[in-house]
């Protein structure tokens, strides 16, 4: 069959269902570069209005993890499953950095390609790179040596890994074709089927500090995803979860490699961030078909152990997690930022957060930007909590006075106060596969 370009551009611009074989001719062609970047960008508008059935979804999600290598694991002899997580990201979701060490100190084994910040909302490898010297982009031999010896891996994703998806979504990127579900749930999935694994939890996040700000968004794109993913052979299940507020306490990269580290030693750690990830992790676990208990793992300190190991192996501080202030970057001015009102916090504008943290140099407004790590906020209120006049609703950490008086004004107009309020619940749904005794 003499496939064209054009001809399927047009049988999708018309909301026809695209056979296999073209689903896989376009991947071939974004791939090997055959087809250029204004065919590719129609493809991806006609996508977006027209959407695709959930078989398309699933032979678009093979066709590009089939693009690149595809990570085999079977001759590591791993005494245990190869399971991951993905979040859809949030302001403050340090959850990666804790969650990796639970379950591998589980017996699972947590091979985790993550991503930079995106907008208002934090990266993985950027909390990551404000450790010195770890390296987040090791090549795939010492990756799978690491999660072979340590049990995780936290890294970025190289260019062998679904190359199509990378050039897919720089196209999408630049022509305003990123919020498309069945695009959103192929780039992930493809990337995660890459990876090798055996099972895969997803936490999608709503609220206003998360890109599906809306509960039906994330529902959507929470069925899409488990159904895609058990579709192409890999066990998924989602949690639906909040952001209507800030997760956790610290948001900016060193300040939450900080807290990570609080988190392990259980050092007080904030309750709705404790919830999510033992949720995330017993829902990994079980999924693996593993019994251990998260939270013996915590507690007992087996997880910082196996945190400060992955540190390490990478080319980080062999004594982070005892001397943690030696090596994380601190920011030259550090302000709070006071009510004006007594009351309780009543709602948050968590985008807005995540700006201020952007804009203060923690985050990038191009790609080519650098970040400053030192930068971000700590003890970040809770919606709930009871303030006074004068309380710190959060401190500031910037680079400068003017820095942190911007951000100062900024937070204090995002954070609202009032009589009464009350927090959602941090877990909000629960999305499982077909066939899921869950």
């Amino acid at each position: 069959m003499n496939l064209l370009p054009q001809e399927i551009i047009r049988r999708k611009r018309d909301g026809e269902t695209l056979r296999e074989e073209e689903i896989a001719f376009m991947v071939r062609g974004l791939t090997d570069g055959g087809i250029g970047d204004g065919q590719i960008a129609a493809f991806a508008m006609a996508v977006f209005f027209q959407g695709m059935s959930m078989a398309e979804r699933i032979t678009l999600t093979r066709a590009m993890t089939q693009s690149g290598t595809v990570i085999a694991w079977s001759g590591l002899d791993l005494p245990g499953p190869v399971v991951d997580k993905h979040s859809t990201g949030g302001v403050g979701d340090k959850v990666s950095l804790v969650l990796a060490p639970i379950v591998a100190a589980c017996g699972g084994f947590v091979p985790m390609i993550s991503g930079r910040g995106l907008g208002h909302t934090g990266g993985t490898l950027d909390k990551l790179d404000a450790i010195p010297g770890y390296n987040s982009t090791p090549d795939l031999a010492l990756f799978q040596q690491t999660v072979r010896a340590v049990g995780c891996a936290i890294i970025g994703q190289t260019g062998d890994l679904a190359p199509a998806d990378g050039r897919l979504y720089a196209i999408r990127d630049v022509t305003a074709t990123v919020e498309s579900i069945p695009l959103i749930t192929a780039s992930i999935l493809s990337k995660k089927l890459a990876a090798g694994l055996d099972a895969l939890v997803m936490d999608v996040k709503t609220g206003s500090g998360a890109f599906a700000n809306q509960i039906g968004m994330a529902r959507e794109l929470a069925e899409s995803i488990v159904t895609v993913a058990n579709g192409a052979g890999l066990p998924t299940r989602a949690l639906i979860t909040d952001m209507d507020q800030v997760l956790g306490r610290n948001v900016g990269n060193a300040l939450e490699v900080a807290e990570a580290l609080a988190f392990l030693k259980n050092d007080n750690p904030d309750p709705r961030l404790r919830e999510v990830v033992l949720a995330l992790a017993r829902e990994m676990l079980d999924l693996a078909g593993l019994s251990a208990d998260p939270a013996a793992a915590l507690d007992s300190g087996r997880a910082l152990e196996v945190f400060a190991h992955m540190i390490h192996v990478l080319g980080g501080p062999a004594d982070l997690a005892e001397n943690s202030i030696l090596y994380l970057p601190i920011a030259a001015v550090v302000k709070p930022c006071l009510a004006h009102q007594s009351g309780a916090v009543r709602t948050m504008d968590t985008r807005r957060i995540g700006v201020a943290v952007l804009a203060m140099g923690g985050g990038r407004r191009d790609a080519a930007d650098d970040i400053n790590p030192s930068v971000g906020l700590s003890d970040v209120c809770n919606v709930g909590n009871r303030v006074e006049v004068g309380q710190p609703l959060a401190m500031v950490h910037a680079a400068s006075e003017a820095d942190a008086n911007a951000a100062i004004a900024e937070i204090r107009s995002a954070i609202s106060i009032g009589e009464r309020a009350a927090a959602k619940p941090v877990i909000l749904e629960q999305v499982a596969g077909p066939g899921s005794g869950a």
